[in-house]
């Protein structure tokens, strides 16, 4: 196991249905074999992460395929990653959600990798492990890695939050980070719906401390979503969601919506 206890760092051994610590604190295994690896004292909320409404929206618009190009690409980036490694290669899908993408990594991606996928959403992650039972999965926070250091030779962050500290300690030194974060042009027809000035992210590489970009990749491409319930979904999944009202959002639900999907991938070394 790659894990260490949350309460003192030692490493976690299995036993049984539990893992255990030389110092006896133990956490069980859940029936669909996920690890809560997050103490009650490290809780910053009662339920913390993506709530129950948030995580179904963005499972069910997920599964259905308008972001698996985003996939494929990133499935793409790993392997050219991880190609000259033929066997022991571990990887964590570092804010993981509901297991869309760490489902799709481990199907599509090197078969020689031993994939983790970690989130803070109980939720998220109980639907995770039933999901993609191949994975090991662990409630979490990505800012108190329980895995021991120099564990991971790729970590990918899809829209997650994260600690560079904390990345710089659970990755091997010439492992890679593969990070996407929203293009200029990301949902910018939602933007003009609601601001009367919207501005378009940022062009400009991504920064994380102690790490350089190695390569960028700019993915762009049309999606139109006919079913109000797509629409309705996307919507739950975003930002978007606080800030439009229930007229504007029956509205936008009400025809058909035609969007520009613009992500920015990146791959970070360490800088040593």
């Amino acid at each position: 196991m790659l894990f260490i206890c949350p309460l003192c760092q030692a490493p976690l051994s299995r036993e049984h249905s539990s893992a255990r610590c030389p110092q006896n604190h133990c956490f069980d295994f859940a029936k669909e074999g996920y690890l809560n690896l997050l103490p009650v004292q490290k809780k910053n909320s009662i339920d913390p992460g993506d709530n129950k409404a948030m995580m179904q929206a963005r499972r069910d618009f997920l599964n259905n395929g308008f972001y698996q190009t985003l996939a494929k690409q990133v499935a793409d980036l790993i392997n050219q990653q991880s190609a000259a490694q033929q066997e022991n290669i571990q990887a964590l899908d570092l804010g993981c959600g509901e297991g869309y993408y760490s489902q799709y990594f481990a199907v599509n991606a090197n078969p020689n990798i031993n994939w983790h996928g970690l989130d803070i959403s109980k939720t998220a992650i109980r639907y995770a492990a039933k999901r993609a039972k191949s994975i090991q999965f662990c409630i979490a926070s990505a800012f108190d890695l329980p895995f021991a250091a120099q564990q991971f030779d790729c970590i990918t962050r899809i829209y997650a939050p994260s600690d560079a500290n904390e990345l710089q300690r659970v990755l091997k030194n010439d492992g890679c980070i593969i990070s996407v974060s929203p293009g200029p042009r990301h949902l910018f027809q939602l933007k003009q719906a609601i601001y009367d000035t919207p501005k378009p992210h940022s062009e400009a590489p991504s920064e994380i401390e102690g790490f350089i970009v190695v390569e960028q990749v700019q993915l762009t491409y049309p999606v139109t979503l006919t079913q109000s319930q797509d629409i309705a979904n996307l919507l739950e999944m975003t930002p978007f969601a606080y800030k439009l009202t229930a007229t504007q959002k029956q509205q936008l639900s009400s025809q058909p919506l035609m969007l520009d999907l613009d992500f920015k991938i990146e791959v970070f070394k360490k800088q040593i």
